[in-house]
C-alpha cells in the first residue's frame, strides 16, 4: 500500500514535530509513508471563510499531488474533513469537469485513527506513556468524520496511562479558525470553559487529534501557568518511553502535574 502523509500547512509551519510522530508511528506497525514535497494548503480556511472560489486552485493542486496513492493520511480532522466533504462541492462550483472526475479519483483520505483502526485494524499501538491524559474531540473529527470512540480505544491500549474523562467533551473549545479572530470574546468564553473542565480532570496532558484546538486551549493553559501541556494524538502514540527514568525526564522537561509527580516518585523507589 502506498501511503502519503499530508501533514496540513498548520503542523508544517507550527508544529512539524507532530509529522515526524505520524511517520515514526506508522513506521513502526510496517507501513512505508511517503511525503509528497508538492503539497500545500488545503483550502479549508478560504472555503469557511466565504472566498470558495479561492479553494479551486488548491484543491487542483491536492489531487495532482497524491494521485496515485492508495491511502492519504492526516493528523486533523478537520482539514480530512474538508477534503472529503467539502472538496466535491469546490469541484462544482469550478465548472471544471476535469477537476470533478480528479476528485472523485483521488485517494481516501483519513484521518489518522480512522486509518490505523478501521484500515490497519489495530488500537495497541505499542505506545507507553505513563502520564495522566484526557481527551478533547475536536469538532470536525466528531460531527463531520464521525471518528467516534477510536481515538479513545488507542489511548485505552497505551501502557502506563493513566486516561481520566473530560467533562462537557463535545463542547466545542471556541477556536474555530478565523471565528476565533472574528468573535474573539465569545472564542475566549468558550475556551475558558474548557479550560474548567480540563483542570478538573487533574491531567497532566491535554490531548486531541487537531493541533489547532490544541493550541488554542493550549494558549489559555499556558497563560494561566496551569503546569499542563498539550500534545498531539500522534505524539503520544509514538512514544516508547521503557521505564521510569523517562517519565522523571518529561517531568523535568515540563511535565509538573501529579502524574509526573507519582512518576518521579517512582524512580526513588528501591
Amino acid at each position: 500500500m502506498r501511503i502519503a502523509l499530508f501533514i496540513t500547512c498548520l503542523n508544517d509551519t507550527l508544529f512539524p514535530a507532530t509529522g515526524r510522530a505520524v511517520v515514526t508511528l506508522l513506521e513502526r506497525l510496517g507501513c512505508r509513508v511517503e511525503f509528497p514535497q508538492g503539497q500545500t494548503c488545503c483550502g479549508q480556511m478560504h472555503f469557511n471563510t466565504g472566498y470558495q472560489r479561492d479553494c479551486v486552485p488548491l484543491v487542483r493542486r491536492f489531487t495532482e499531488v497524491f494521485a496515485g496513492y492508495d491511502a492519504v493520511v492526516t493528523p486533523s480532522g478537520s482539514c480530512a474533513g474538508m477534503v472529503r466533504e467539502q472538496y466535491g462541492r469546490v469541484a462544482e462550483l469550478s465548472g471544471d469537469a476535469r477537476l470533478s472526475t480528479a476528485v472523485q479519483e483521488a485517494p481516501p483520505v483519513y484521518e489518522l485513527s480512522e486509518f490505523l483502526v478501521d484500515v490497519l485494524g489495530v488500537t495497541d499501538v505499542g505506545a507507553y506513556f505513563p502520564h495522566r491524559v484526557t481527551y478533547h474531540p475536536t469538532c470536525h473529527s466528531l460531527r463531520m468524520l464521525g471518528v467516534g470512540d477510536r481515538p479513545l480505544a488507542l489511548l485505552r491500549a497505551v501502557r502506563g496511562i493513566d486516561l481520566v474523562e473530560l467533562g462537557a467533551a463535545e463542547q466545542c473549545c471556541g477556536f474555530g479558525g478565523t471565528f476565533a479572530l472574528k468573535n474573539a470574546d465569545t472564542s475566549v468564553a468558550m475556551c475558558t470553559d474548557k479550560v474548567r473542565h480540563v483542570l478538573d480532570t487533574g491531567a497532566d496532558v491535554l490531548c486531541a487529534g487537531d493541533n489547532s484546538c490544541l493550541m488554542h486551549i493550549g494558549g489559555t493553559l499556558s497563560r494561566l501557568r496551569t503546569g499542563v501541556r498539550v500534545m498531539h494524538l500522534a505524539e503520544i502514540l509514538a512514544s516508547t518511553e521503557t521505564g521510569p527514568d523517562h517519565a522523571a525526564a518529561a517531568a523535568s522537561a515540563g511535565v509538573t502535574g501529579p502524574a509526573a509527580r507519582r512518576a518521579v516518585e517512582r524512580t526513588k523507589t528501591p
